[in-house]
């Protein structure tokens, strides 16, 4: 072989090694939200999994900080500013030791052997019921993170959370989470296993591209195009809040015939209106899907609202009370 080819076949293999060294260390960069080998314990737990107790759900001040709207990875989250009825189905996962005792967006030190999870929207701190639709298994976390961030999971959960609800071992699971509001916590004593109160939302109905008669059919061109825009979603991994049962004094931002504009329309008014404190309810009523905000103390307060979305949006809201 002579010596310029033989050094250029010697170059070709260095590259090639090069190559796979960095697709190696590339393919075991940590991520949060998966499913790594060395994510686990790494030894013996220090507490009896099998044995550990749900969280306690009960009343706690709400992290203001924790719950302001924020930005991840491109994408704009709003949490929501009160415990609401809350349900969603889609990918669940779980971090594990390498978060253990870090920040949690609560400020607390993360704790991969305690019953918590990381939420994107739900309030820090609140609780929810989170159940693995595979084999049926259920247990009540703590919120106290936000995450993931990753397209398709609703949620992370802690390394114990996940092992009790049988996919420690596989990273991730099909999952639906349930906010657990205050009239539910007396219900859940310590080391009962009691369902939640309320019926789930139906996802049978079928979807209408056009919104019913008299409804808002879009946000104007305007602000439609100032709006970012967010990833799609299958009807698995989109979060639909479920009516609540408490009267009050609402604003009503529009009705539709399918289910899928509301939701749709409810995403796109979160963008627009990021200072928006209270949440976005979808009612089910007389065939048509309303999307509610509040509630209220008074019509008053209900007012001032609705004043200031219609300086933002060409959207007249119309008060409500139920």
């Amino acid at each position: 072989m002579r010596r310029g080819a033989r050094g250029a076949h010697i170059r070709a293999v260095l590259v090639s090694l090069a190559l796979a060294a960095a697709l190696s260390a590339c393919s075991s960069t940590p991520k949060r939200g998966g499913y790594y080998e060395d994510d686990g314990p790494g030894g013996r737990p220090p507490v009896d999994l099998d044995k550990l107790a749900d969280a306690v759900p009960k009343v706690e001040p709400l992290n203001s900080a924790a719950n302001s709207p924020y930005t991840a990875l491109g994408q704009k989250y709003v949490p929501y500013r009160s415990l609401a009825p809350y349900r969603q189905r889609g990918v669940g996962s779980w971090y594990g030791r390498k978060f253990h005792g870090h920040r949690t967006s609560s400020g607390e030190r993360y704790d991969m052997y305690a019953m918590s999870a990381a939420h994107p929207i739900l309030p820090i701190p609140s609780y929810a019921r989170v159940t693995n639709t595979k084999n049926g298994r259920s247990v009540i976390v703590r919120i106290n993170d936000r995450g993931p961030f990753h397209p398709g999971r609703i949620i992370d959960l802690s390394y114990a959370a996940a092992y009790k609800l049988g996919y420690a071992a596989a990273g991730s699971a099909p999952v639906e989470v349930e906010a657990i509001l205050p009239k539910d916590m007396r219900a859940l004593s310590p080391g009962r296993r009691q369902a939640v109160d309320g019926t789930h939302a139906a996802d049978s109905a079928q979807a209408m591209d056009a919104p019913a008669s008299g409804a808002i059919a879009a946000l104007p061109a305007a602000a439609e195009a100032a709006a970012p825009s967010a990833p799609e979603a299958s009807p698995a991994e989109v979060a639909i809040p479920v009516a609540a049962e408490a009267n009050g004094i609402y604003l009503q931002l529009g009705a539709f015939s399918g289910r899928d504009s509301a939701e749709d329309f409810r995403a796109r008014i979160y963008q627009q209106l990021a200072w928006l404190s209270q949440p976005i309810e979808i009612q089910p009523e007389g065939g048509l899907y309303r999307l509610h905000l509040g509630p209220y103390r008074d019509r008053a307060e209900a007012a001032r609202v609705a004043a200031r979305i219609g300086e933002s949006l060409e959207l007249k809201p119309v008060v409500v009370v139920r």
